[in-house]
């Protein structure tokens, strides 16, 4: 994967904020520790508190990608994650954080930019319910100074270059995938897909400890199977989702209003963040869409009663 063009943009456009701004903050953290580097990542990821969350909003497009067929562009993508990170301690890895977060990405039709509910599949030609992404919640694992073996925190891929700072890192994934039966390990049927952050920040707002948080630009591409509402079977193929954005100084008021507007309409809870003592599962595009279909069935088979044939 080329993370040249995106790091370029973020790299360009951080350079026009420098220049804007004049940015000359004492830099406070050094990567190279630890707790300094446990700090940046916290900087890099939430908001100025527990209680003030941060709001991260990303802007793309989704492909369709099927072998000996053209990549068609399905949807432009906008979505948002809300998050914020509690302080978590441990009597032998120290005091750390841990993320906290819930997200919502809309499908929209590429012309009109409106959301899309009801869309015709291009590979199948069948009509289907598009179910937008709401993922409740998209936590994450606690993070200390030092790991369970006692190795120190440190940001691996965090890479300085003059006045800015990038860190990218790929997220690959394979797991069991909850939508299918008891014998995947037989016949296959995994969940393989990947996620790809590359984040970028002025080095001198990231470091300074003495501003509550720091605001950076993110690029976040995703491979991953046929979405399981296109209702694509076992054709294949695969989604690629491609977008830039950046965390909001604004916050939930600062995204854009197709955003707003649906979350404020269908999906109130994701004006906030959930709870600090949010323990729940995580979910994903996979397991919502079977908790909706699993009790869209139930409801179903529990509607009115019909006369019994005589």
């Amino acid at each position: 994967m080329n993370f040249t063009k995106p790091l370029l943009i973020a790299s360009s456009l951080l350079a026009s904020v420098a220049a804007m701004t004049g940015t000359a903050s004492a830099q406070t953290l050094d990567p190279n520790v630890p707790e300094d580097a446990l700090e940046i990542s916290k900087r890099l990821q939430c908001g100025v508190s527990a209680e003030e969350p941060a709001v991260y909003h990303w802007s793309g497009n989704i492909y369709g990608r099927s072998p000996g067929v053209r990549d068609k562009l399905l949807f432009r993508g906008e979505g948002m994650n809300i998050r914020r990170c509690v302080e978590v301690t441990d009597p032998e890895r120290g005091t750390g954080w841990r993320l906290i977060s819930r997200e919502v990405m809309l499908m929209l039709d590429p012309e009109t930019g409106e959301v899309v509910d009801e869309w015709e599949n291009p590979y199948t030609g069948e009509t289907v319910s598009v179910m937008q992404i709401h993922n409740d919640p998209v936590n994450g694992r606690p993070n200390f100074p030092r790991g369970a073996d006692g190795t120190p925190f440190s940001m691996s891929t965090l890479r300085e270059d003059g006045p800015f700072v990038f860190i990218p890192f790929e997220v690959p994934l394979f797991y069991t995938n909850p939508l299918g039966g008891d014998y995947q390990a037989n016949v296959g049927n995994q969940y393989h897909a990947m996620e790809i952050f590359d984040f970028a920040a002025l080095k001198d707002e990231l470091y300074d400890s003495s501003l509550p948080t720091a605001y950076p630009m993110i690029s976040w591409v995703r491979i991953s199977p046929w979405a399981p509402w296109m209702e694509m079977g076992g054709r294949p193929g695969q989604m690629v989702f491609n977008a830039m954005g950046r965390k909001l100084p604004g916050g939930f008021e600062a995204l854009p209003d197709v955003l707003k507007d649906e979350i404020r309409e269908n999906y109130p809870i994701y004006e906030e963040a959930p709870p600090m003592d949010d323990m729940r599962r995580n979910e994903t595009t996979w397991t919502k869409f079977k908790l909706l279909t699993d009790a869209a069935r139930a409801e179903s088979a529990e509607g009115p009663e019909t006369a019994s044939e005589e």
